[in-house]
């Protein structure tokens, strides 16, 4: 509680500093959009001309606030991929700018980024990324599906789980340690196809956002990261429709204003359609009636009461469906899982400097398997259900502050894998519980831009978690009413980063951030899978626990027309999560009985340049990392490598622009093969075969590379009707690189010598395979490009 007060006198007492004394000041306020939809932009740059170091940045409802003394400027709007505006201002009182920026660059340009063309260095921000999904669409795709998951997974620190996998660790993190929301509904399960793709249809994503070193005060409940997804809100200008035709899915939105300028909507789909074309071959097999099939529906409306008042209402729904069935062995199942997501929000504007967003989110996770075969039949559930409460406000006293803070609450209901089967008369029912949770947080941040060259972020975040009745323990037998409290912690989390400027081409960064996290997800395997269970902080498992420090130089040439940056880290983990030597999955035992706890570590170096603009333009990313966990009940108590631990990871992307027809993208990455556990030895012992392992982790599988390309065709770039047109060609692993997806041992046995042998074998999952899509665009007017602020 002390080190709480200290922290508010010490923000009240920066605050009050730039208030008292000075000439009159006046706010300049409003809201930056895209002229040609209505859209609001996320972190446009507003700024005065004469002094750049004056200015401020749209939060994620495009909503601004500046300070200045009073006087005459020239602000300037700049989003890049949009054309500045530059605009007088005569502020000699509080004043309400909205402005339009018209889409567009010349023809020399292409961009891959929506950052400002120096926020590389000017902000304070580490390891911070904004990702619209435009600039990854000419990407090389597997089967032909833009993914911005996999995007993320080509930039240093963030490495793939696995072959054409979504999943991702961040920094040696594991991957429940990544916090992944979609218009502030956490995702608990972002895989669909077992996690070969995301659940991101790439037509209703506006934005993406990465934060993998310095996480501020405003995000909570992971170590690792964040990856903050916001849904477009719907063009309020015309009616469009945008759509793909690919090899195994299909894409379709529609959106548009319910009342011009006022309200819009935005409806998106896309389901898979492979299997189903399959079904006439399987008609006369003895797999008859097997299918799979995916699909993803985003739904989002958004009206202005007023210039102050504004509400949302956004969802998702999506599933995985696949059935099963053997003729030849008279067995069948049906494992159909997925997402489900629905967010409220009101955004209430106090005064030019106050803004304040309420949220009332809902979010769903559920699995479940149903088999049989002869008179044997077995159903297993499980899933993770959240509700929640935010309060949120920005407040911008002055041109040197940028204050966030808020509180929220989440009540959880985590269900285990609850099993029932019958075999004849016999039934059998597990009695595993399931959890309920409270977790609260309350949090603060300033963005203090101490002077031309020092500015900072400080921020502290509270908050407590608790395990709620109903409930019997299974170390005291006691049993808990409904709500009452079986287990409770608190946590205080301080968080820190500085930039400091050497030129104005040229700065030095530095983060400290410390997180708790009290929800876990325990996977044996290289990546998540559906039937993998969160489990909530117990009186058995304790929250994880992280610090993470972080240094870093940033530098632009030319110009900003080369981005470059070093980055070091070192994580401290605690109360990390694994499962024993001797694990065996049983859905009759709760998983957590299971578990043994330990510590990590992870530190590296991550290396990156990047040309923004010009016909040929991309990035290079380099990460030299070492991740590795240390147990007491596991490997004797000796350090091992984490398994996903990896050396070395190289990734470049390279886009050309021929012409304005033709836009090529390439894609190689290289990586250091993932950490397995060998067989050490083999023995027979009354003719039974035993099988010694050596130390956990202590092999690796044959490293990893992969090179994709693409080629995009736009018959008419430049058509003035209302339809237009591309195709998208690409190929992955384009010399049939035949990568370990994961090892496996044949061992053999020979009673009559004694012996036994094992050999290793590798599987793997994709060849070569090209594809090809065709997207669409229908525009019910062709936007206008006003002039005008409005």
């Amino acid at each position: 509680m002390k080190r709480l007060n200290y922290y508010l006198l010490l923000f009240i007492g920066l605050f009050f500093s730039t208030w008292l004394g000075g000439q009159q000041q006046f706010t300049l306020s409003g809201y930056v959009k895209d002229s040609g939809n209505g859209e609001t932009l996320i972190a446009a740059n507003i700024y005065t001309k004469d002094n750049p170091a004056q200015g401020t940045t749209s939060n994620i409802y495009g909503f601004y606030s500046l300070t200045l003394p009073e006087g005459n400027y020239t602000i300037v709007f700049s989003y890049l991929g949009f054309t500045d505006k530059e605009i007088e201002v005569e502020l000699k009182a509080d004043a309400r700018l909205t402005v339009e920026l018209i889409e567009g660059v010349s023809i020399e340009e292409v961009i891959v980024t929506a950052e400002a063309k120096d926020n590389n260095v000017s902000g304070t921000e580490m390891g911070t990324i904004n990702l619209p999904v435009d600039n990854i669409k000419t990407l090389p795709a597997l089967l032909g599906e833009v993914d911005v998951l996999k995007t993320l997974q080509l930039l240093p620190g963030v490495l793939s789980s696995s072959e054409g996998n979504a999943g991702f660790y961040v920094r040696g993190g594991g991957p429940d340690q990544n916090l992944v929301l979609l218009d502030e509904a956490v995702v608990y399960n972002s895989g669909h196809m077992l996690g070969f793709f995301s659940v991101f249809n790439a037509d209703a994503i506006k934005n993406t956002t990465l934060i993998k070193g310095g996480m501020p005060a405003y995000y909570g409940g992971r170590l690792s990261s964040v990856v903050d997804i916001q849904m477009k809100e719907g063009n309020n200008k015309h009616y469009a429709v945008t759509g793909g035709i690919g090899l195994i899915a299909s894409r379709l939105t529609v959106e548009g204003p319910i009342q011009k300028n006022v309200s819009s909507f935005i409806v998106s789909g896309r389901r898979t359609y492979a299997f189903d074309l399959a079904q006439p071959a399987l008609e006369d097999t003895n797999f008859k009636g097997t299918n799979y099939f995916f699909y993803d529906l985003n739904l989002k409306v958004n009206y202005r009461f007023s210039d102050r008042d504004r509400l949302y209402l956004s969802g998702y729904f999506g599933r995985d469906v696949l059935n099963y069935n053997s003729q030849l062995r008279g067995f069948n199942f049906r494992m159909p899982y997925g997402n489900s997501t629905g967010t409220l929000r009101w955004n209430h504007l106090f005064s030019d400097k106050l803004f304040m967003n309420v949220s009332a989110i809902y979010n769903d996770y559920e699995f479940s398997f149903a088999g049989s075969q002869s008179d044997f039949s077995v159903a297993v559930r499980s899933g993770v259900r959240d509700y929640n409460a935010k309060l949120d406000f920005d407040f911008f006293p002055s041109v040197k502050h940028a204050l966030k803070f808020g509180i929220n609450y989440t009540y959880h209901q985590l269900t285990p894998n609850l099993a029932n089967a019958t075999s004849g008369d016999v039934e059998f029912e597990n009695a595993l519980q399931v959890k309920y949770a409270h977790e609260a947080a309350i949090y603060i941040q300033d963005d203090y831009k101490i002077s031309q060259r020092l500015s900072m972020n400080i921020g502290l975040r509270g908050n407590l978690f608790s395990q709620v009745g109903p409930y019997t323990s299974e170390l005291t037998g006691k049993v808990y009413d409904n709500l009452e409290p079986v287990k409770t912690y608190l946590g205080l989390e301080p968080r820190w980063s500085a930039k400091y400027s050497l030129d104005k081409s040229a700065s030095l960064k530095a983060g400290i951030t410390m997180n708790n996290q009290y929800l876990h997800l325990v996977s044996n395997t290289t990546s998540t899978l559906p039937t993998d269970i969160w489990v909530p902080s117990t009186e058995v498992v304790r929250p994880q626990r992280g610090i993470q420090y972080a240094l870093g130089y940033f530098r632009n040439f030319k110009d900003d027309l080369y981005e470059t940056s070093v980055e070091v880290y070192y994580k401290d983990l605690r109360n990390q999560i694994d499962y024993g030597e001797s694990y065996v999955m049983d859905v009759a035992v709760d998983v957590e009985n299971d578990f043994v706890f330990g510590n990590g570590r992870s530190f590296g170096a991550e290396f990156f340049i990047k040309k923004s603009k010009g016909k040929l333009n991309g990035w290079i990313g380099y990460t030299l990392a070492k991740t590795d966990r240390r147990f007491e009940d596991i490997n004797e108590g000796r350090r091992f490598n984490a398994t996903y631990d990896r050396t070395h990871d190289l990734s470049v992307v390279l886009n050309y622009k021929i012409n304005p027809k033709w836009h090529l993208g390439a894609v190689f990455v290289y990586g250091t093969g993932n950490a397995f556990t060998p067989i050490k030895s083999l023995y027979l012992i009354e003719n039974n075969l035993n099988v010694e392992y050596g130390d956990r982790n202590s092999a690796r599988i044959a490293p990893y590379h992969r090179m994709d390309l693409s080629a995009t065709l736009t018959p008419k770039p430049h058509t003035d009707k209302n339809f237009s047109s591309s195709w998208v060609f690409s190929v992955y692993n384009l010399y049939n690189r035949r990568n370990p997806f994961f090892i496996y041992y044949f061992t053999e046995t020979n009673e009559e010598t004694l012996n036994a042998t094992a050999s290793a074998n590798q599987v793997s999952l994709f060849p070569i395979i090209p594809s090809v899509t065709w997207n669409f665009t229908w525009e019910g007017k062709k936007a206008d490009h006003p002039n005008e602020v409005f």
